[in-house]
């Protein structure tokens, strides 16, 4: 070996003894073996920070943005809600959140996915009396598999893409890795919903994963032209079931109307009272086109064009607010600010919440511009919650975002654009129409991923430079002397699905798929069929809590031990190589 590889692969040894480690984090790790690389010679100072503007990184962060996006439209929720039914047994509960998590995360990013359903996930759980656990696994398995099938689903695909294009002149399409990663994935969604569930061990996992998530009365109001009015108010139970809202009752001028008030015909400007989680009460408003208690201050708020959150605080006895009401101290014209509900150990209010007293520890639920909450708890003299990242879902805008997505992604399909710069086109559509606004953009980036993704990608470059990737190809090479095609593709999945298991797919990702090139090279062959392998294998870590996010994601929530995974997880891996090999050779014969 050279020096420039040996010190080359003493970085990359570093590189994943401190990530298996984990004290330290894999975007510092890898940006501080980026620094030294560039200190001792082996990466051009030239090309030190080309990682970062590399189409894969920008890819990567895009993606995030417009997941971000078709969240906060709404379109994610129209789909849950239509489709989830807390009445299914645990098998078919499985197969259909299964089934939607992986057509999601095709299309988005995969750990926005499954944050996404997880509390959907978790609420069915509790109205079916099971314990979450059960389900939150086979969940996080199914938008990992489904991220396999499209270009976008999942950062090693995109990696690979941009790989093949510096390799070969051209990049991967958008569907190109469906024949392989789509069989994967339905193989993996049939065993996961049939057999996988039933690997879980069962030992009095959290069934309230809900995580005292703190329930609210809250009020929201009819708006004019809405559609519900004529209807009685009890004609929404149905979709006050399916997102967790208790209905308690409607007030009309002011005056609460007696009981639960079902059988009332709603009319314009009847608020509604309601117990939920703010998450429910958010999606209900969103189902239903409703507006929040202030009607006129919320179109204040929208016009500001900053952007809505929602914030949690609790209220000590020392705080401006306690024994006062919202609408008494001015919360709404002196800071722009509504209280949307109060939680009150679990005690129900019947007035309305802005003239509501407050009392000490009580929790507050407040809607206000974007990045105005910590001036507002201040004021107030609340505590803050942890940050949850309750945003405000611009609902009236679902099919706006879905036609945006759609039309890139058609375009970058055929050809037409290409795919950075179609995406590029749709977060400008989603800031100009006001889906996302301007200030949250940054926000949805994960910098750390970009940080990882740029500063590995020089490094890749260079082992592949000096030789590196060429002495490990040979080694493997080497070792499957004489073994048919099957043998060798089998390997370099085994291998590259046992980085996967303990590293960033990331990370594995940027080392195995040039190795891949260099065997197919050494063997004479296509190269494709390496580079699929690869970006399978890349994302099938299922086997470790810490192999991929959406499995550190549902570590707590689900009560699981480190070393529940493999029970479901081993088979699986298992499955995904035996579809994936004969699904590579006739799809990408050598």
């Amino acid at each position: 070996m050279t020096t420039d590889q040996i010190i080359l692969f003493t970085l990359f040894v570093a590189v994943f003894a401190l990530l298996l480690w984990g004290r330290f984090r894999y975007d510092l790790v890898a940006f501080s073996a980026l620094m030294a690389g560039v200190i001792l010679g082996v990466v051009p100072v030239d090309d030190a920070f080309s990682g970062f503007g590399h189409p894969a990184t920008i890819v990567v962060a895009l993606v995030l943005v417009v997941s971000a996006g078709l969240v906060r439209s709404g379109a994610v929720f129209m789909i849950t809600r239509t489709l989830v039914d807390a009445s299914l047994g645990l098998g078919a509960h499985i197969a259909l959140m299964g089934g939607i998590g992986a057509v999601l995360s095709a299309f988005m990013n995969n750990v926005a996915a499954l944050a996404l359903l997880m509390p959907v996930d978790i609420q069915t759980a509790r109205k079916a009396g099971r314990a979450a656990g059960l389900t939150l696994m086979p969940l996080s398995f199914a938008t990992i598999l489904g991220g396999m099938a499209t270009l976008i689903g999942t950062p090693p695909n995109i990696i690979i893409a941009s790989i093949r294009n510096e390799a070969l002149g051209a990049p991967y399409q958008m569907f190109d890795f469906a024949p392989v990663g789509g069989l994967a994935a339905l193989a993996g969604l049939i065993f996961v919903a049939l057999i996988g569930w039933r690997l879980i061990p069962e030992r009095g996992m959290q069934g309230d994963a809900s995580e005292a998530l703190a329930e609210y009365i809250a009020e929201l109001t009819v708006p004019a032209e809405s559609s519900h009015i004529g209807k009685r108010l009890g004609e929404l139970d149905e979709t006050a079931e399916k997102t967790d809202v208790a209905i308690l009752g409607l007030i009309r001028d002011g005056r609460r109307r007696y009981g639960r008030a079902a059988n009332v015909i709603l009319e314009e400007g009847d608020a509604l009272v309601l117990e939920a989680t703010p998450e429910a009460l958010d999606e209900f408003r969103a189902a239903l086109s409703l507006d929040f208690a202030e009607t006129e201050r919320q179109g204040v708020l929208d016009a500001a064009g900053e952007g809505l959150e929602i914030i949690e605080v609790v209220v000590p006895r020392t705080a401006r607010i306690a024994g006062r009401t919202a609408q008494g101290l001015g919360l709404a014209w002196r800071h722009r600010t509504i209280l949307m509900g109060i939680s009150r150990q679990g005690r129900r209010m019947f007035k309305h919440v802005r003239k509501t007293e407050v009392e000490p520890g009580d929790i507050l639920l407040l809607l206000c511009p974007r990045d105005h909450g910590g001036y507002v708890t201040e004021w107030l003299g609340c505590l803050p919650l942890a940050e949850r990242g309750l945003n405000v879902t611009a609902d009236d805008k679902a099919w706006l975002a879905i036609g945006l997505f759609a039309a890139a992604v058609l375009a970058a399909s055929v050809g037409l654009l290409y795919l950075p710069i179609a995406l590029g086109l749709v977060v400008i559509g989603y800031v100009l129409t006001r889906i996302l606004p301007i200030a949250q953009i940054y926000d949805h980036i994960e910098w750390p991923v970009v940080v990882l993704l740029g500063s590995m990608i020089p490094l890749g470059a260079a082992l592949e430079t000096s030789g590196g990737t060429e002495l490990i190809a040979g080694a493997l090479v080497g070792l499957t002397s004489g073994m048919p095609a099957w043998a060798i593709l089998t390997v370099l999945m085994v291998v590259t699905m046992t980085l996967s298991d303990v590293l960033n797919n990331t990370a594995t990702t940027i080392v195995a798929a040039p190795v891949g090139i260099q065997m197919a090279r050494t063997l004479e062959v296509s190269p494709d069929p390496f580079l699929m392998a690869v970006a399978v294998a890349a994302s099938a870590a299922f086997l470790t809590p810490i192999g991929h996010k959406n499995n550190t994601l549902i570590l707590g929530p689900g009560g699981y031990r480190f070393g529940d995974y493999w029970r479901m997880g081993l088979p699986l891996e298992v499955l995904i190589v035996a579809v994936s090999i004969p699904a590579i050779l006739v799809f990408w014969p050598l």
